[in-house]
This record gives C-alpha cells, sequence and structure tokens, in this order.
C-alpha cells in the first residue's frame, strides 16, 4: 500500500541549516552557500602513493645517498591578484549601505568583500577579506529569519586570508559583480587579468530591477533627525560589541526621538527575538513596517516568528507581501511560504513556492527548500521526483540535525515509486 508522507510542521523545520562543502570548481570559484558563500575545504592532503620518494615513480634513496644531493625543484608560488573599484547607483550616488562584491566563475559565484561608506572597494581575489553582509538581515544580525535567510556560518567563521590563491588561470571564465537586492548589476571581466595589471577595474553600476518595491534599506533612514542618527549609530557599535542591553537603550532612544526610523525599530526587534522576547519583537517589527511598508526585512523576520508558533495563515500573508514587494532576492520568503502552503493543504501553491526559491537559490543558502519540494511531490503521489529532491537535500546538508528523519522520509518515497513502477508494468 502506497502511503503519504505526512505535512511539514514545525518540529525540525526551523533548525538553522548550513549547506554541506563543496570544492572549488575550475576557475578557483565556489558553489554558494547561506547568504554569503560556503566553506571551501583544503585539498586533500599528501597521504597515499611513494612514502619514500617525493617524486612519483623515482627510486627511494639507496643506503649512502644524501637526498639533499638531488635535483630540487623551486616551488612556485603564484603572486597575489590585487582588484579595486567603484560601486555606483544609476542614478549616480554612491549605495546606502553595505553591497557585497562576487567573483563569479563558471556560473558559481563567491563573496569576496564588500564595499566601504563611499562604494569602494579594494581586496585580494580568493581571500574572502572580512564577514560577508548578506542583503537578507542586518549588519548586527548573527542568523535572521529563524537561521534560514542570512548568511552561512561557514563564511561568518572563516577567518581573513583563509582562501585559497587565486592564479591567472583561475580567472578564466570569471567576472566581477554587485550584489544589493532590488537591483541588477554590471558585471566585469576577469578573464585575461595578470598578476601585475593596475588593480583598478573600474565602476560597477547598479540598475533598479522592474516590479521591485522592497529593499533592505528603510528610505525613512535618510529624514532621521541627527540625534536620533547619533543614538543609531552607536547603539550599532554595542551590539556588534554584543553589548546588548546597553543598545536595545540606544535603539529605544533613536525611535523615541524619531518614531518612523524603521531600521532601528528593526535592530530593536531583532534584540528582543535574540532574547526570546517574541511578543516585544514582534511588536517592534510592526512599528518598522508600519514606519515604512517597502522595507521588507521586517516581514521576513515577522514570518519567522509567526512559524515558530504555527500561524500558518499568518506566514502565508506576511511571505506573499514580502514577495510581492521584491520576488527576485529572497529565496527565505519563497521557503516560508511553501512550507505554510503545505501546512494550509495549498499543494500547488506549495510546489511553486518551493520550486520558484529553488530556481532563486543558485548559493544554495536554504537546502532546506529541496527538502519541503520533495515532501510537496510526495503528498502529490510524484514519488520520483520525491525521492530527487530528497537526495539532493541530504547531499547539501549529510550532517542535518533532521537526516535521519529525512533518510526515512526518502526510503518511504522509493519504496513507493517502486510499487507504483511495478504496478504500472503488471497493468501493461
Amino acid at each position: 500500500m502506497i502511503k503519504c508522507l505526512a505535512p511539514i510542521v514545525l518540529t525540525g523545520l526551523l533548525l538553522a541549516q548550513e549547506p554541506a562543502p563543496t570544492p572549488a570548481p575550475t576557475g578557483g570559484g565556489a558553489g554558494g552557500g547561506n547568504g554569503g558563500g560556503v566553506t571551501v575545504p583544503n585539498p586533500p592532503g599528501g597521504g597515499g602513493g611513494n612514502t619514500t620518494s617525493p617524486f612519483p615513480g623515482r627510486a627511494p634513496n639507496t643506503p649512502g645517498q644524501n637526498p639533499n644531493d638531488r635535483m630540487q625543484f623551486p616551488e612556485m608560488n603564484p603572486r597575489p591578484i590585487f582588484i579595486s573599484g567603484k560601486v555606483m547607483m544609476d542614478d549616480g550616488t554612491a549605495p546606502t549601505e553595505q553591497v557585497v562584491i562576487e567573483r563569479v566563475c563558471n556560473g558559481s559565484p563567491r563573496p569576496e568583500g564588500y564595499t566601504d561608506s563611499k562604494g569602494n572597494f579594494s581586496f585580494e581575489l580568493g581571500r574572502n577579506q572580512a564577514t560577508m553582509v548578506d542583503a537578507s538581515y542586518s549588519n548586527n544580525d548573527d542568523g535572521g529569519f529563524g537561521g534560514l535567510g542570512g548568511r552561512s556560518s561557514g563564511s561568518q567563521n572563516r577567518s581573513p586570508g583563509s582562501g585559497p590563491q587565486i592564479t591567472e588561470r583561475d580567472l578564466m571564465g570569471c567576472e566581477i559583480r554587485a550584489l544589493l537586492a532590488g537591483y541588477r548589476s554590471d558585471v566585469i571581466s576577469l578573464s585575461g587579468r595578470k598578476t601585475l595589471d593596475n588593480p583598478s577595474i573600474g565602476t560597477l553600476i547598479l540598475h533598479r530591477r522592474a516590479n521591485v518595491e522592497g529593499f533592505t534599506s528603510s528610505g525613512t533612514s535618510l529624514m532621521a533627525p541627527k540625534d536620533a542618527r547619533k543614538s543609531y549609530e552607536k547603539a550599532a557599535k554595542l551590539a556588534k560589541a554584543k553589548k546588548m542591553p546597553e543598545a536595545q537603550k540606544e535603539y529605544e532612544s533613536a525611535v523615541a526621538l524619531y518614531p518612523k526610523y524603521a531600521a532601528a525599530w528593526y535592530e530593536l526587534g531583532l534584540i528582543h527575538e535574540r532574547e526570546n522576547r517574541a511578543p516585544q519583537a514582534a511588536e517592534a517589527y510592526g512599528k518598522a513596517v508600519e514606519a515604512d511598508a517597502k522595507f521588507i526585512k521586517p516581514y521576513l523576520q515577522m514570518a519567522g516568528l509567526y512559524a515558530r508558533e504555527n500561524k500558518w495563515q499568518e506566514v502565508a500573508d506576511t511571505t506573499k507581501t514580502a514577495i510581492k514587494l521584491n520576488p527576485y532576492d529572497f529565496p527565505g520568503a519563497y521557503f516560508y511560504h511553501s512550507v505554510a502552503m503545505v501546512n494550509l493543504h495549498d499543494l500547488e501553491a506549495a510546489e511553486k513556492a518551493a520550486r520558484e526559491g529553488i530556481k532563486m537559490d543558485s548559493q544554495n543558502r536554504i537546502p532546506k527548500l529541496a527538502h519541503v519540494l520533495g515532501v510537496v511531490l510526495a503528498q502529490k503521489q510524484d514519488f520520483s521526483g520525491a525521492a530527487e529532491n530528497m537526495k539532493l537535500y541530504l547531499k547539501l546538508v549529510p550532517n542535518a540535525p533532521d537526516a535521519a528523519a529525512v533518510k526515512k522520509q526518502l526510503a518511504e518515497a522509493e519504496g513507493n515509486a517502486s510499487q507504483a513502477s511495478s504496478t504500472k508494468a503488471a497493468q501493461q
């Protein structure tokens, strides 16, 4: 008898997922992972082969032979490749927030650095000089949106200078682009670039996408009075130093001075959420949306709060608004919308949302999307498709906390697929 998998519920749903490390493809890029790049493992170490001779195929040392008498081959140390440039909006102004700079090699993106307050950037290729800023949540955030929409811990924990050194050959098929939610970036090719070339690659222009109304920065911040801005900036520094009670007071001061300070309300909500004060967090996010209805970050956080309370209609409504505001840059919104639709028994809408999320999640920041789609397809009796997506999820996150449960679901899906195939063959 064919069994259907149960709908996805909260258990295991909000476990923070981290994509499995993937080897760097030819060209020096890395497969993307959880909002800002995955951890690229070092190549396998020594081991194996002839253990007595450093050169394969040569005879080992003979008695009395001085190994230092052999011809020594100099170790080739490629020179580092530096690039610098500038990011500008299509109206000639500098971005109002930090912009991630990505290197894309043969279609595989890797974050390399980010702009300063004036839109400038400069870094050594392949070294991932600093913790990446992701468009999904604030600079002070450890993992907003239920841990599913922001940076991967892979990029957060990578120490500066720990990436592989890039050579001229690695840059074939590579290009540089800027990454900011709601905008499309010009690209600049890196193919043929030499180590001694002028590091300046010019200016990357960000063009606003059509049909995008929601952004990761709030327009009300530009109108904040001086004292409110000072409190906000002081709070941001305190939050970065993990002094949350002090930061909370400064954010509260900022919104008291300027009630339409949506960014400050949002940051205040994040602090409440980290301290497990869900009602206060929801109130702060609501104030942020009230101050700026096109500021998308609060919607995403509210969806996470509703999901943890199994308020699926609220999740569906909130994510629907977020997707309408910006249908391009937030696969996490599609993830939560898909889960909400499963629990509201609308499998067509759930499948559509999951597929849209997977299509835009080129860096596999939210591997859980594959699991959700697998469950949806199993409910629709497409057991082969269900098994395929569950396998993908386990491949991306082999050590996921819910791996055992997903493996059990996979076995059921494969059993059902086999049974359905046998039944079809017998009928022919």
